[in-house]
């Protein structure tokens, strides 16, 4: 195969790699694109845009987490989602913001978000911030106590956990760079999904006998 040959069998491979090396959420092509949540139009990624004219200015705003949530919970947390299904103006910017509010000792138990990086601020109290690194750290746990003030940053698909560890309430507020990140809470995907995994699978995986796999998933059964 002569020069010429190899230099366009290069760029042919050039071009078929592109589109993966290169993949991104596109830009957007307009100020904004309101989300249009009850919209019927087929969409990929994000909602169909309200026109200019319908959406007002709210879509600019939210108050929604200055109100503490209700900690009264299993895990003594509640996490007040701010995400593009709450604030439709987000829809394409690729943006949201959670407020996580803990009860003392409560906590954010482990969780996955599969697209997007968190980055976050201690508004008041002291939390105990895990990271968990993959195989390829060695599964290594990153953990400090971030106080009020303090940020923490965890990169997308980590998984993670806060903790709250002094004696009275805290809360923080994270913000993503996804305006959907998703969450994959560890313990309930694990034994409270829909269908159930198979308890000799997990016996398996977690080497334990089934009797403590099913107390486990009645724990979970409810979804909670």
């Amino acid at each position: 195969m002569g020069y010429s040959e190899n230099l366009g069998a290069g760029l042919f491979a050039m071009l078929l790699l592109a589109p993966a090396v290169l993949a991104s959420d596109p830009d957007p092509l307009q100020d904004f694109c309101v989300a249009d949540l009850d919209g019927k139009a087929v969409s990929v990624n994000g909602h169909p845009c309200k026109p200019m004219s319908d959406a007002g200015d709210d879509f600019l705003f939210s108050s929604k987490l200055a109100k503490a949530g209700n900690t009264s919970t299993p895990n003594g947390s509640a996490v007040t989602e701010l995400d593009v299904a709450e604030w439709p103006g987000t829809n394409t910017l690729g943006v949201s913001m959670n407020r996580v509010d803990f009860a003392p000792g409560g906590t954010n138990p482990p969780h996955v978000h599969p697209r997007g990086t968190e980055i976050g601020m201690v508004m008041k109290g002291e939390l105990l911030v895990g990271i968990l690194g993959s195989l390829d750290s060695g599964n290594k746990l990153y953990s400090r106590v971030v106080h009020a003030g303090e940020t923490f940053l965890i990169p997308r698909g980590l998984m993670h956990f806060q903790f709250n560890v002094g004696k009275t309430e805290a809360y923080m507020v994270v913000s993503f760079n996804s305006q959907n990140p998703g969450i994959v809470f560890v313990p309930l995907t694990l034994f409270g999904s829909n269908p159930p995994i198979p308890t000799p699978v997990l016996t398996k995986a977690l080497r334990v006998e089934a009797g403590v796999v099913e107390l486990l998933k009645s724990k979970f059964a409810s979804g909670s």
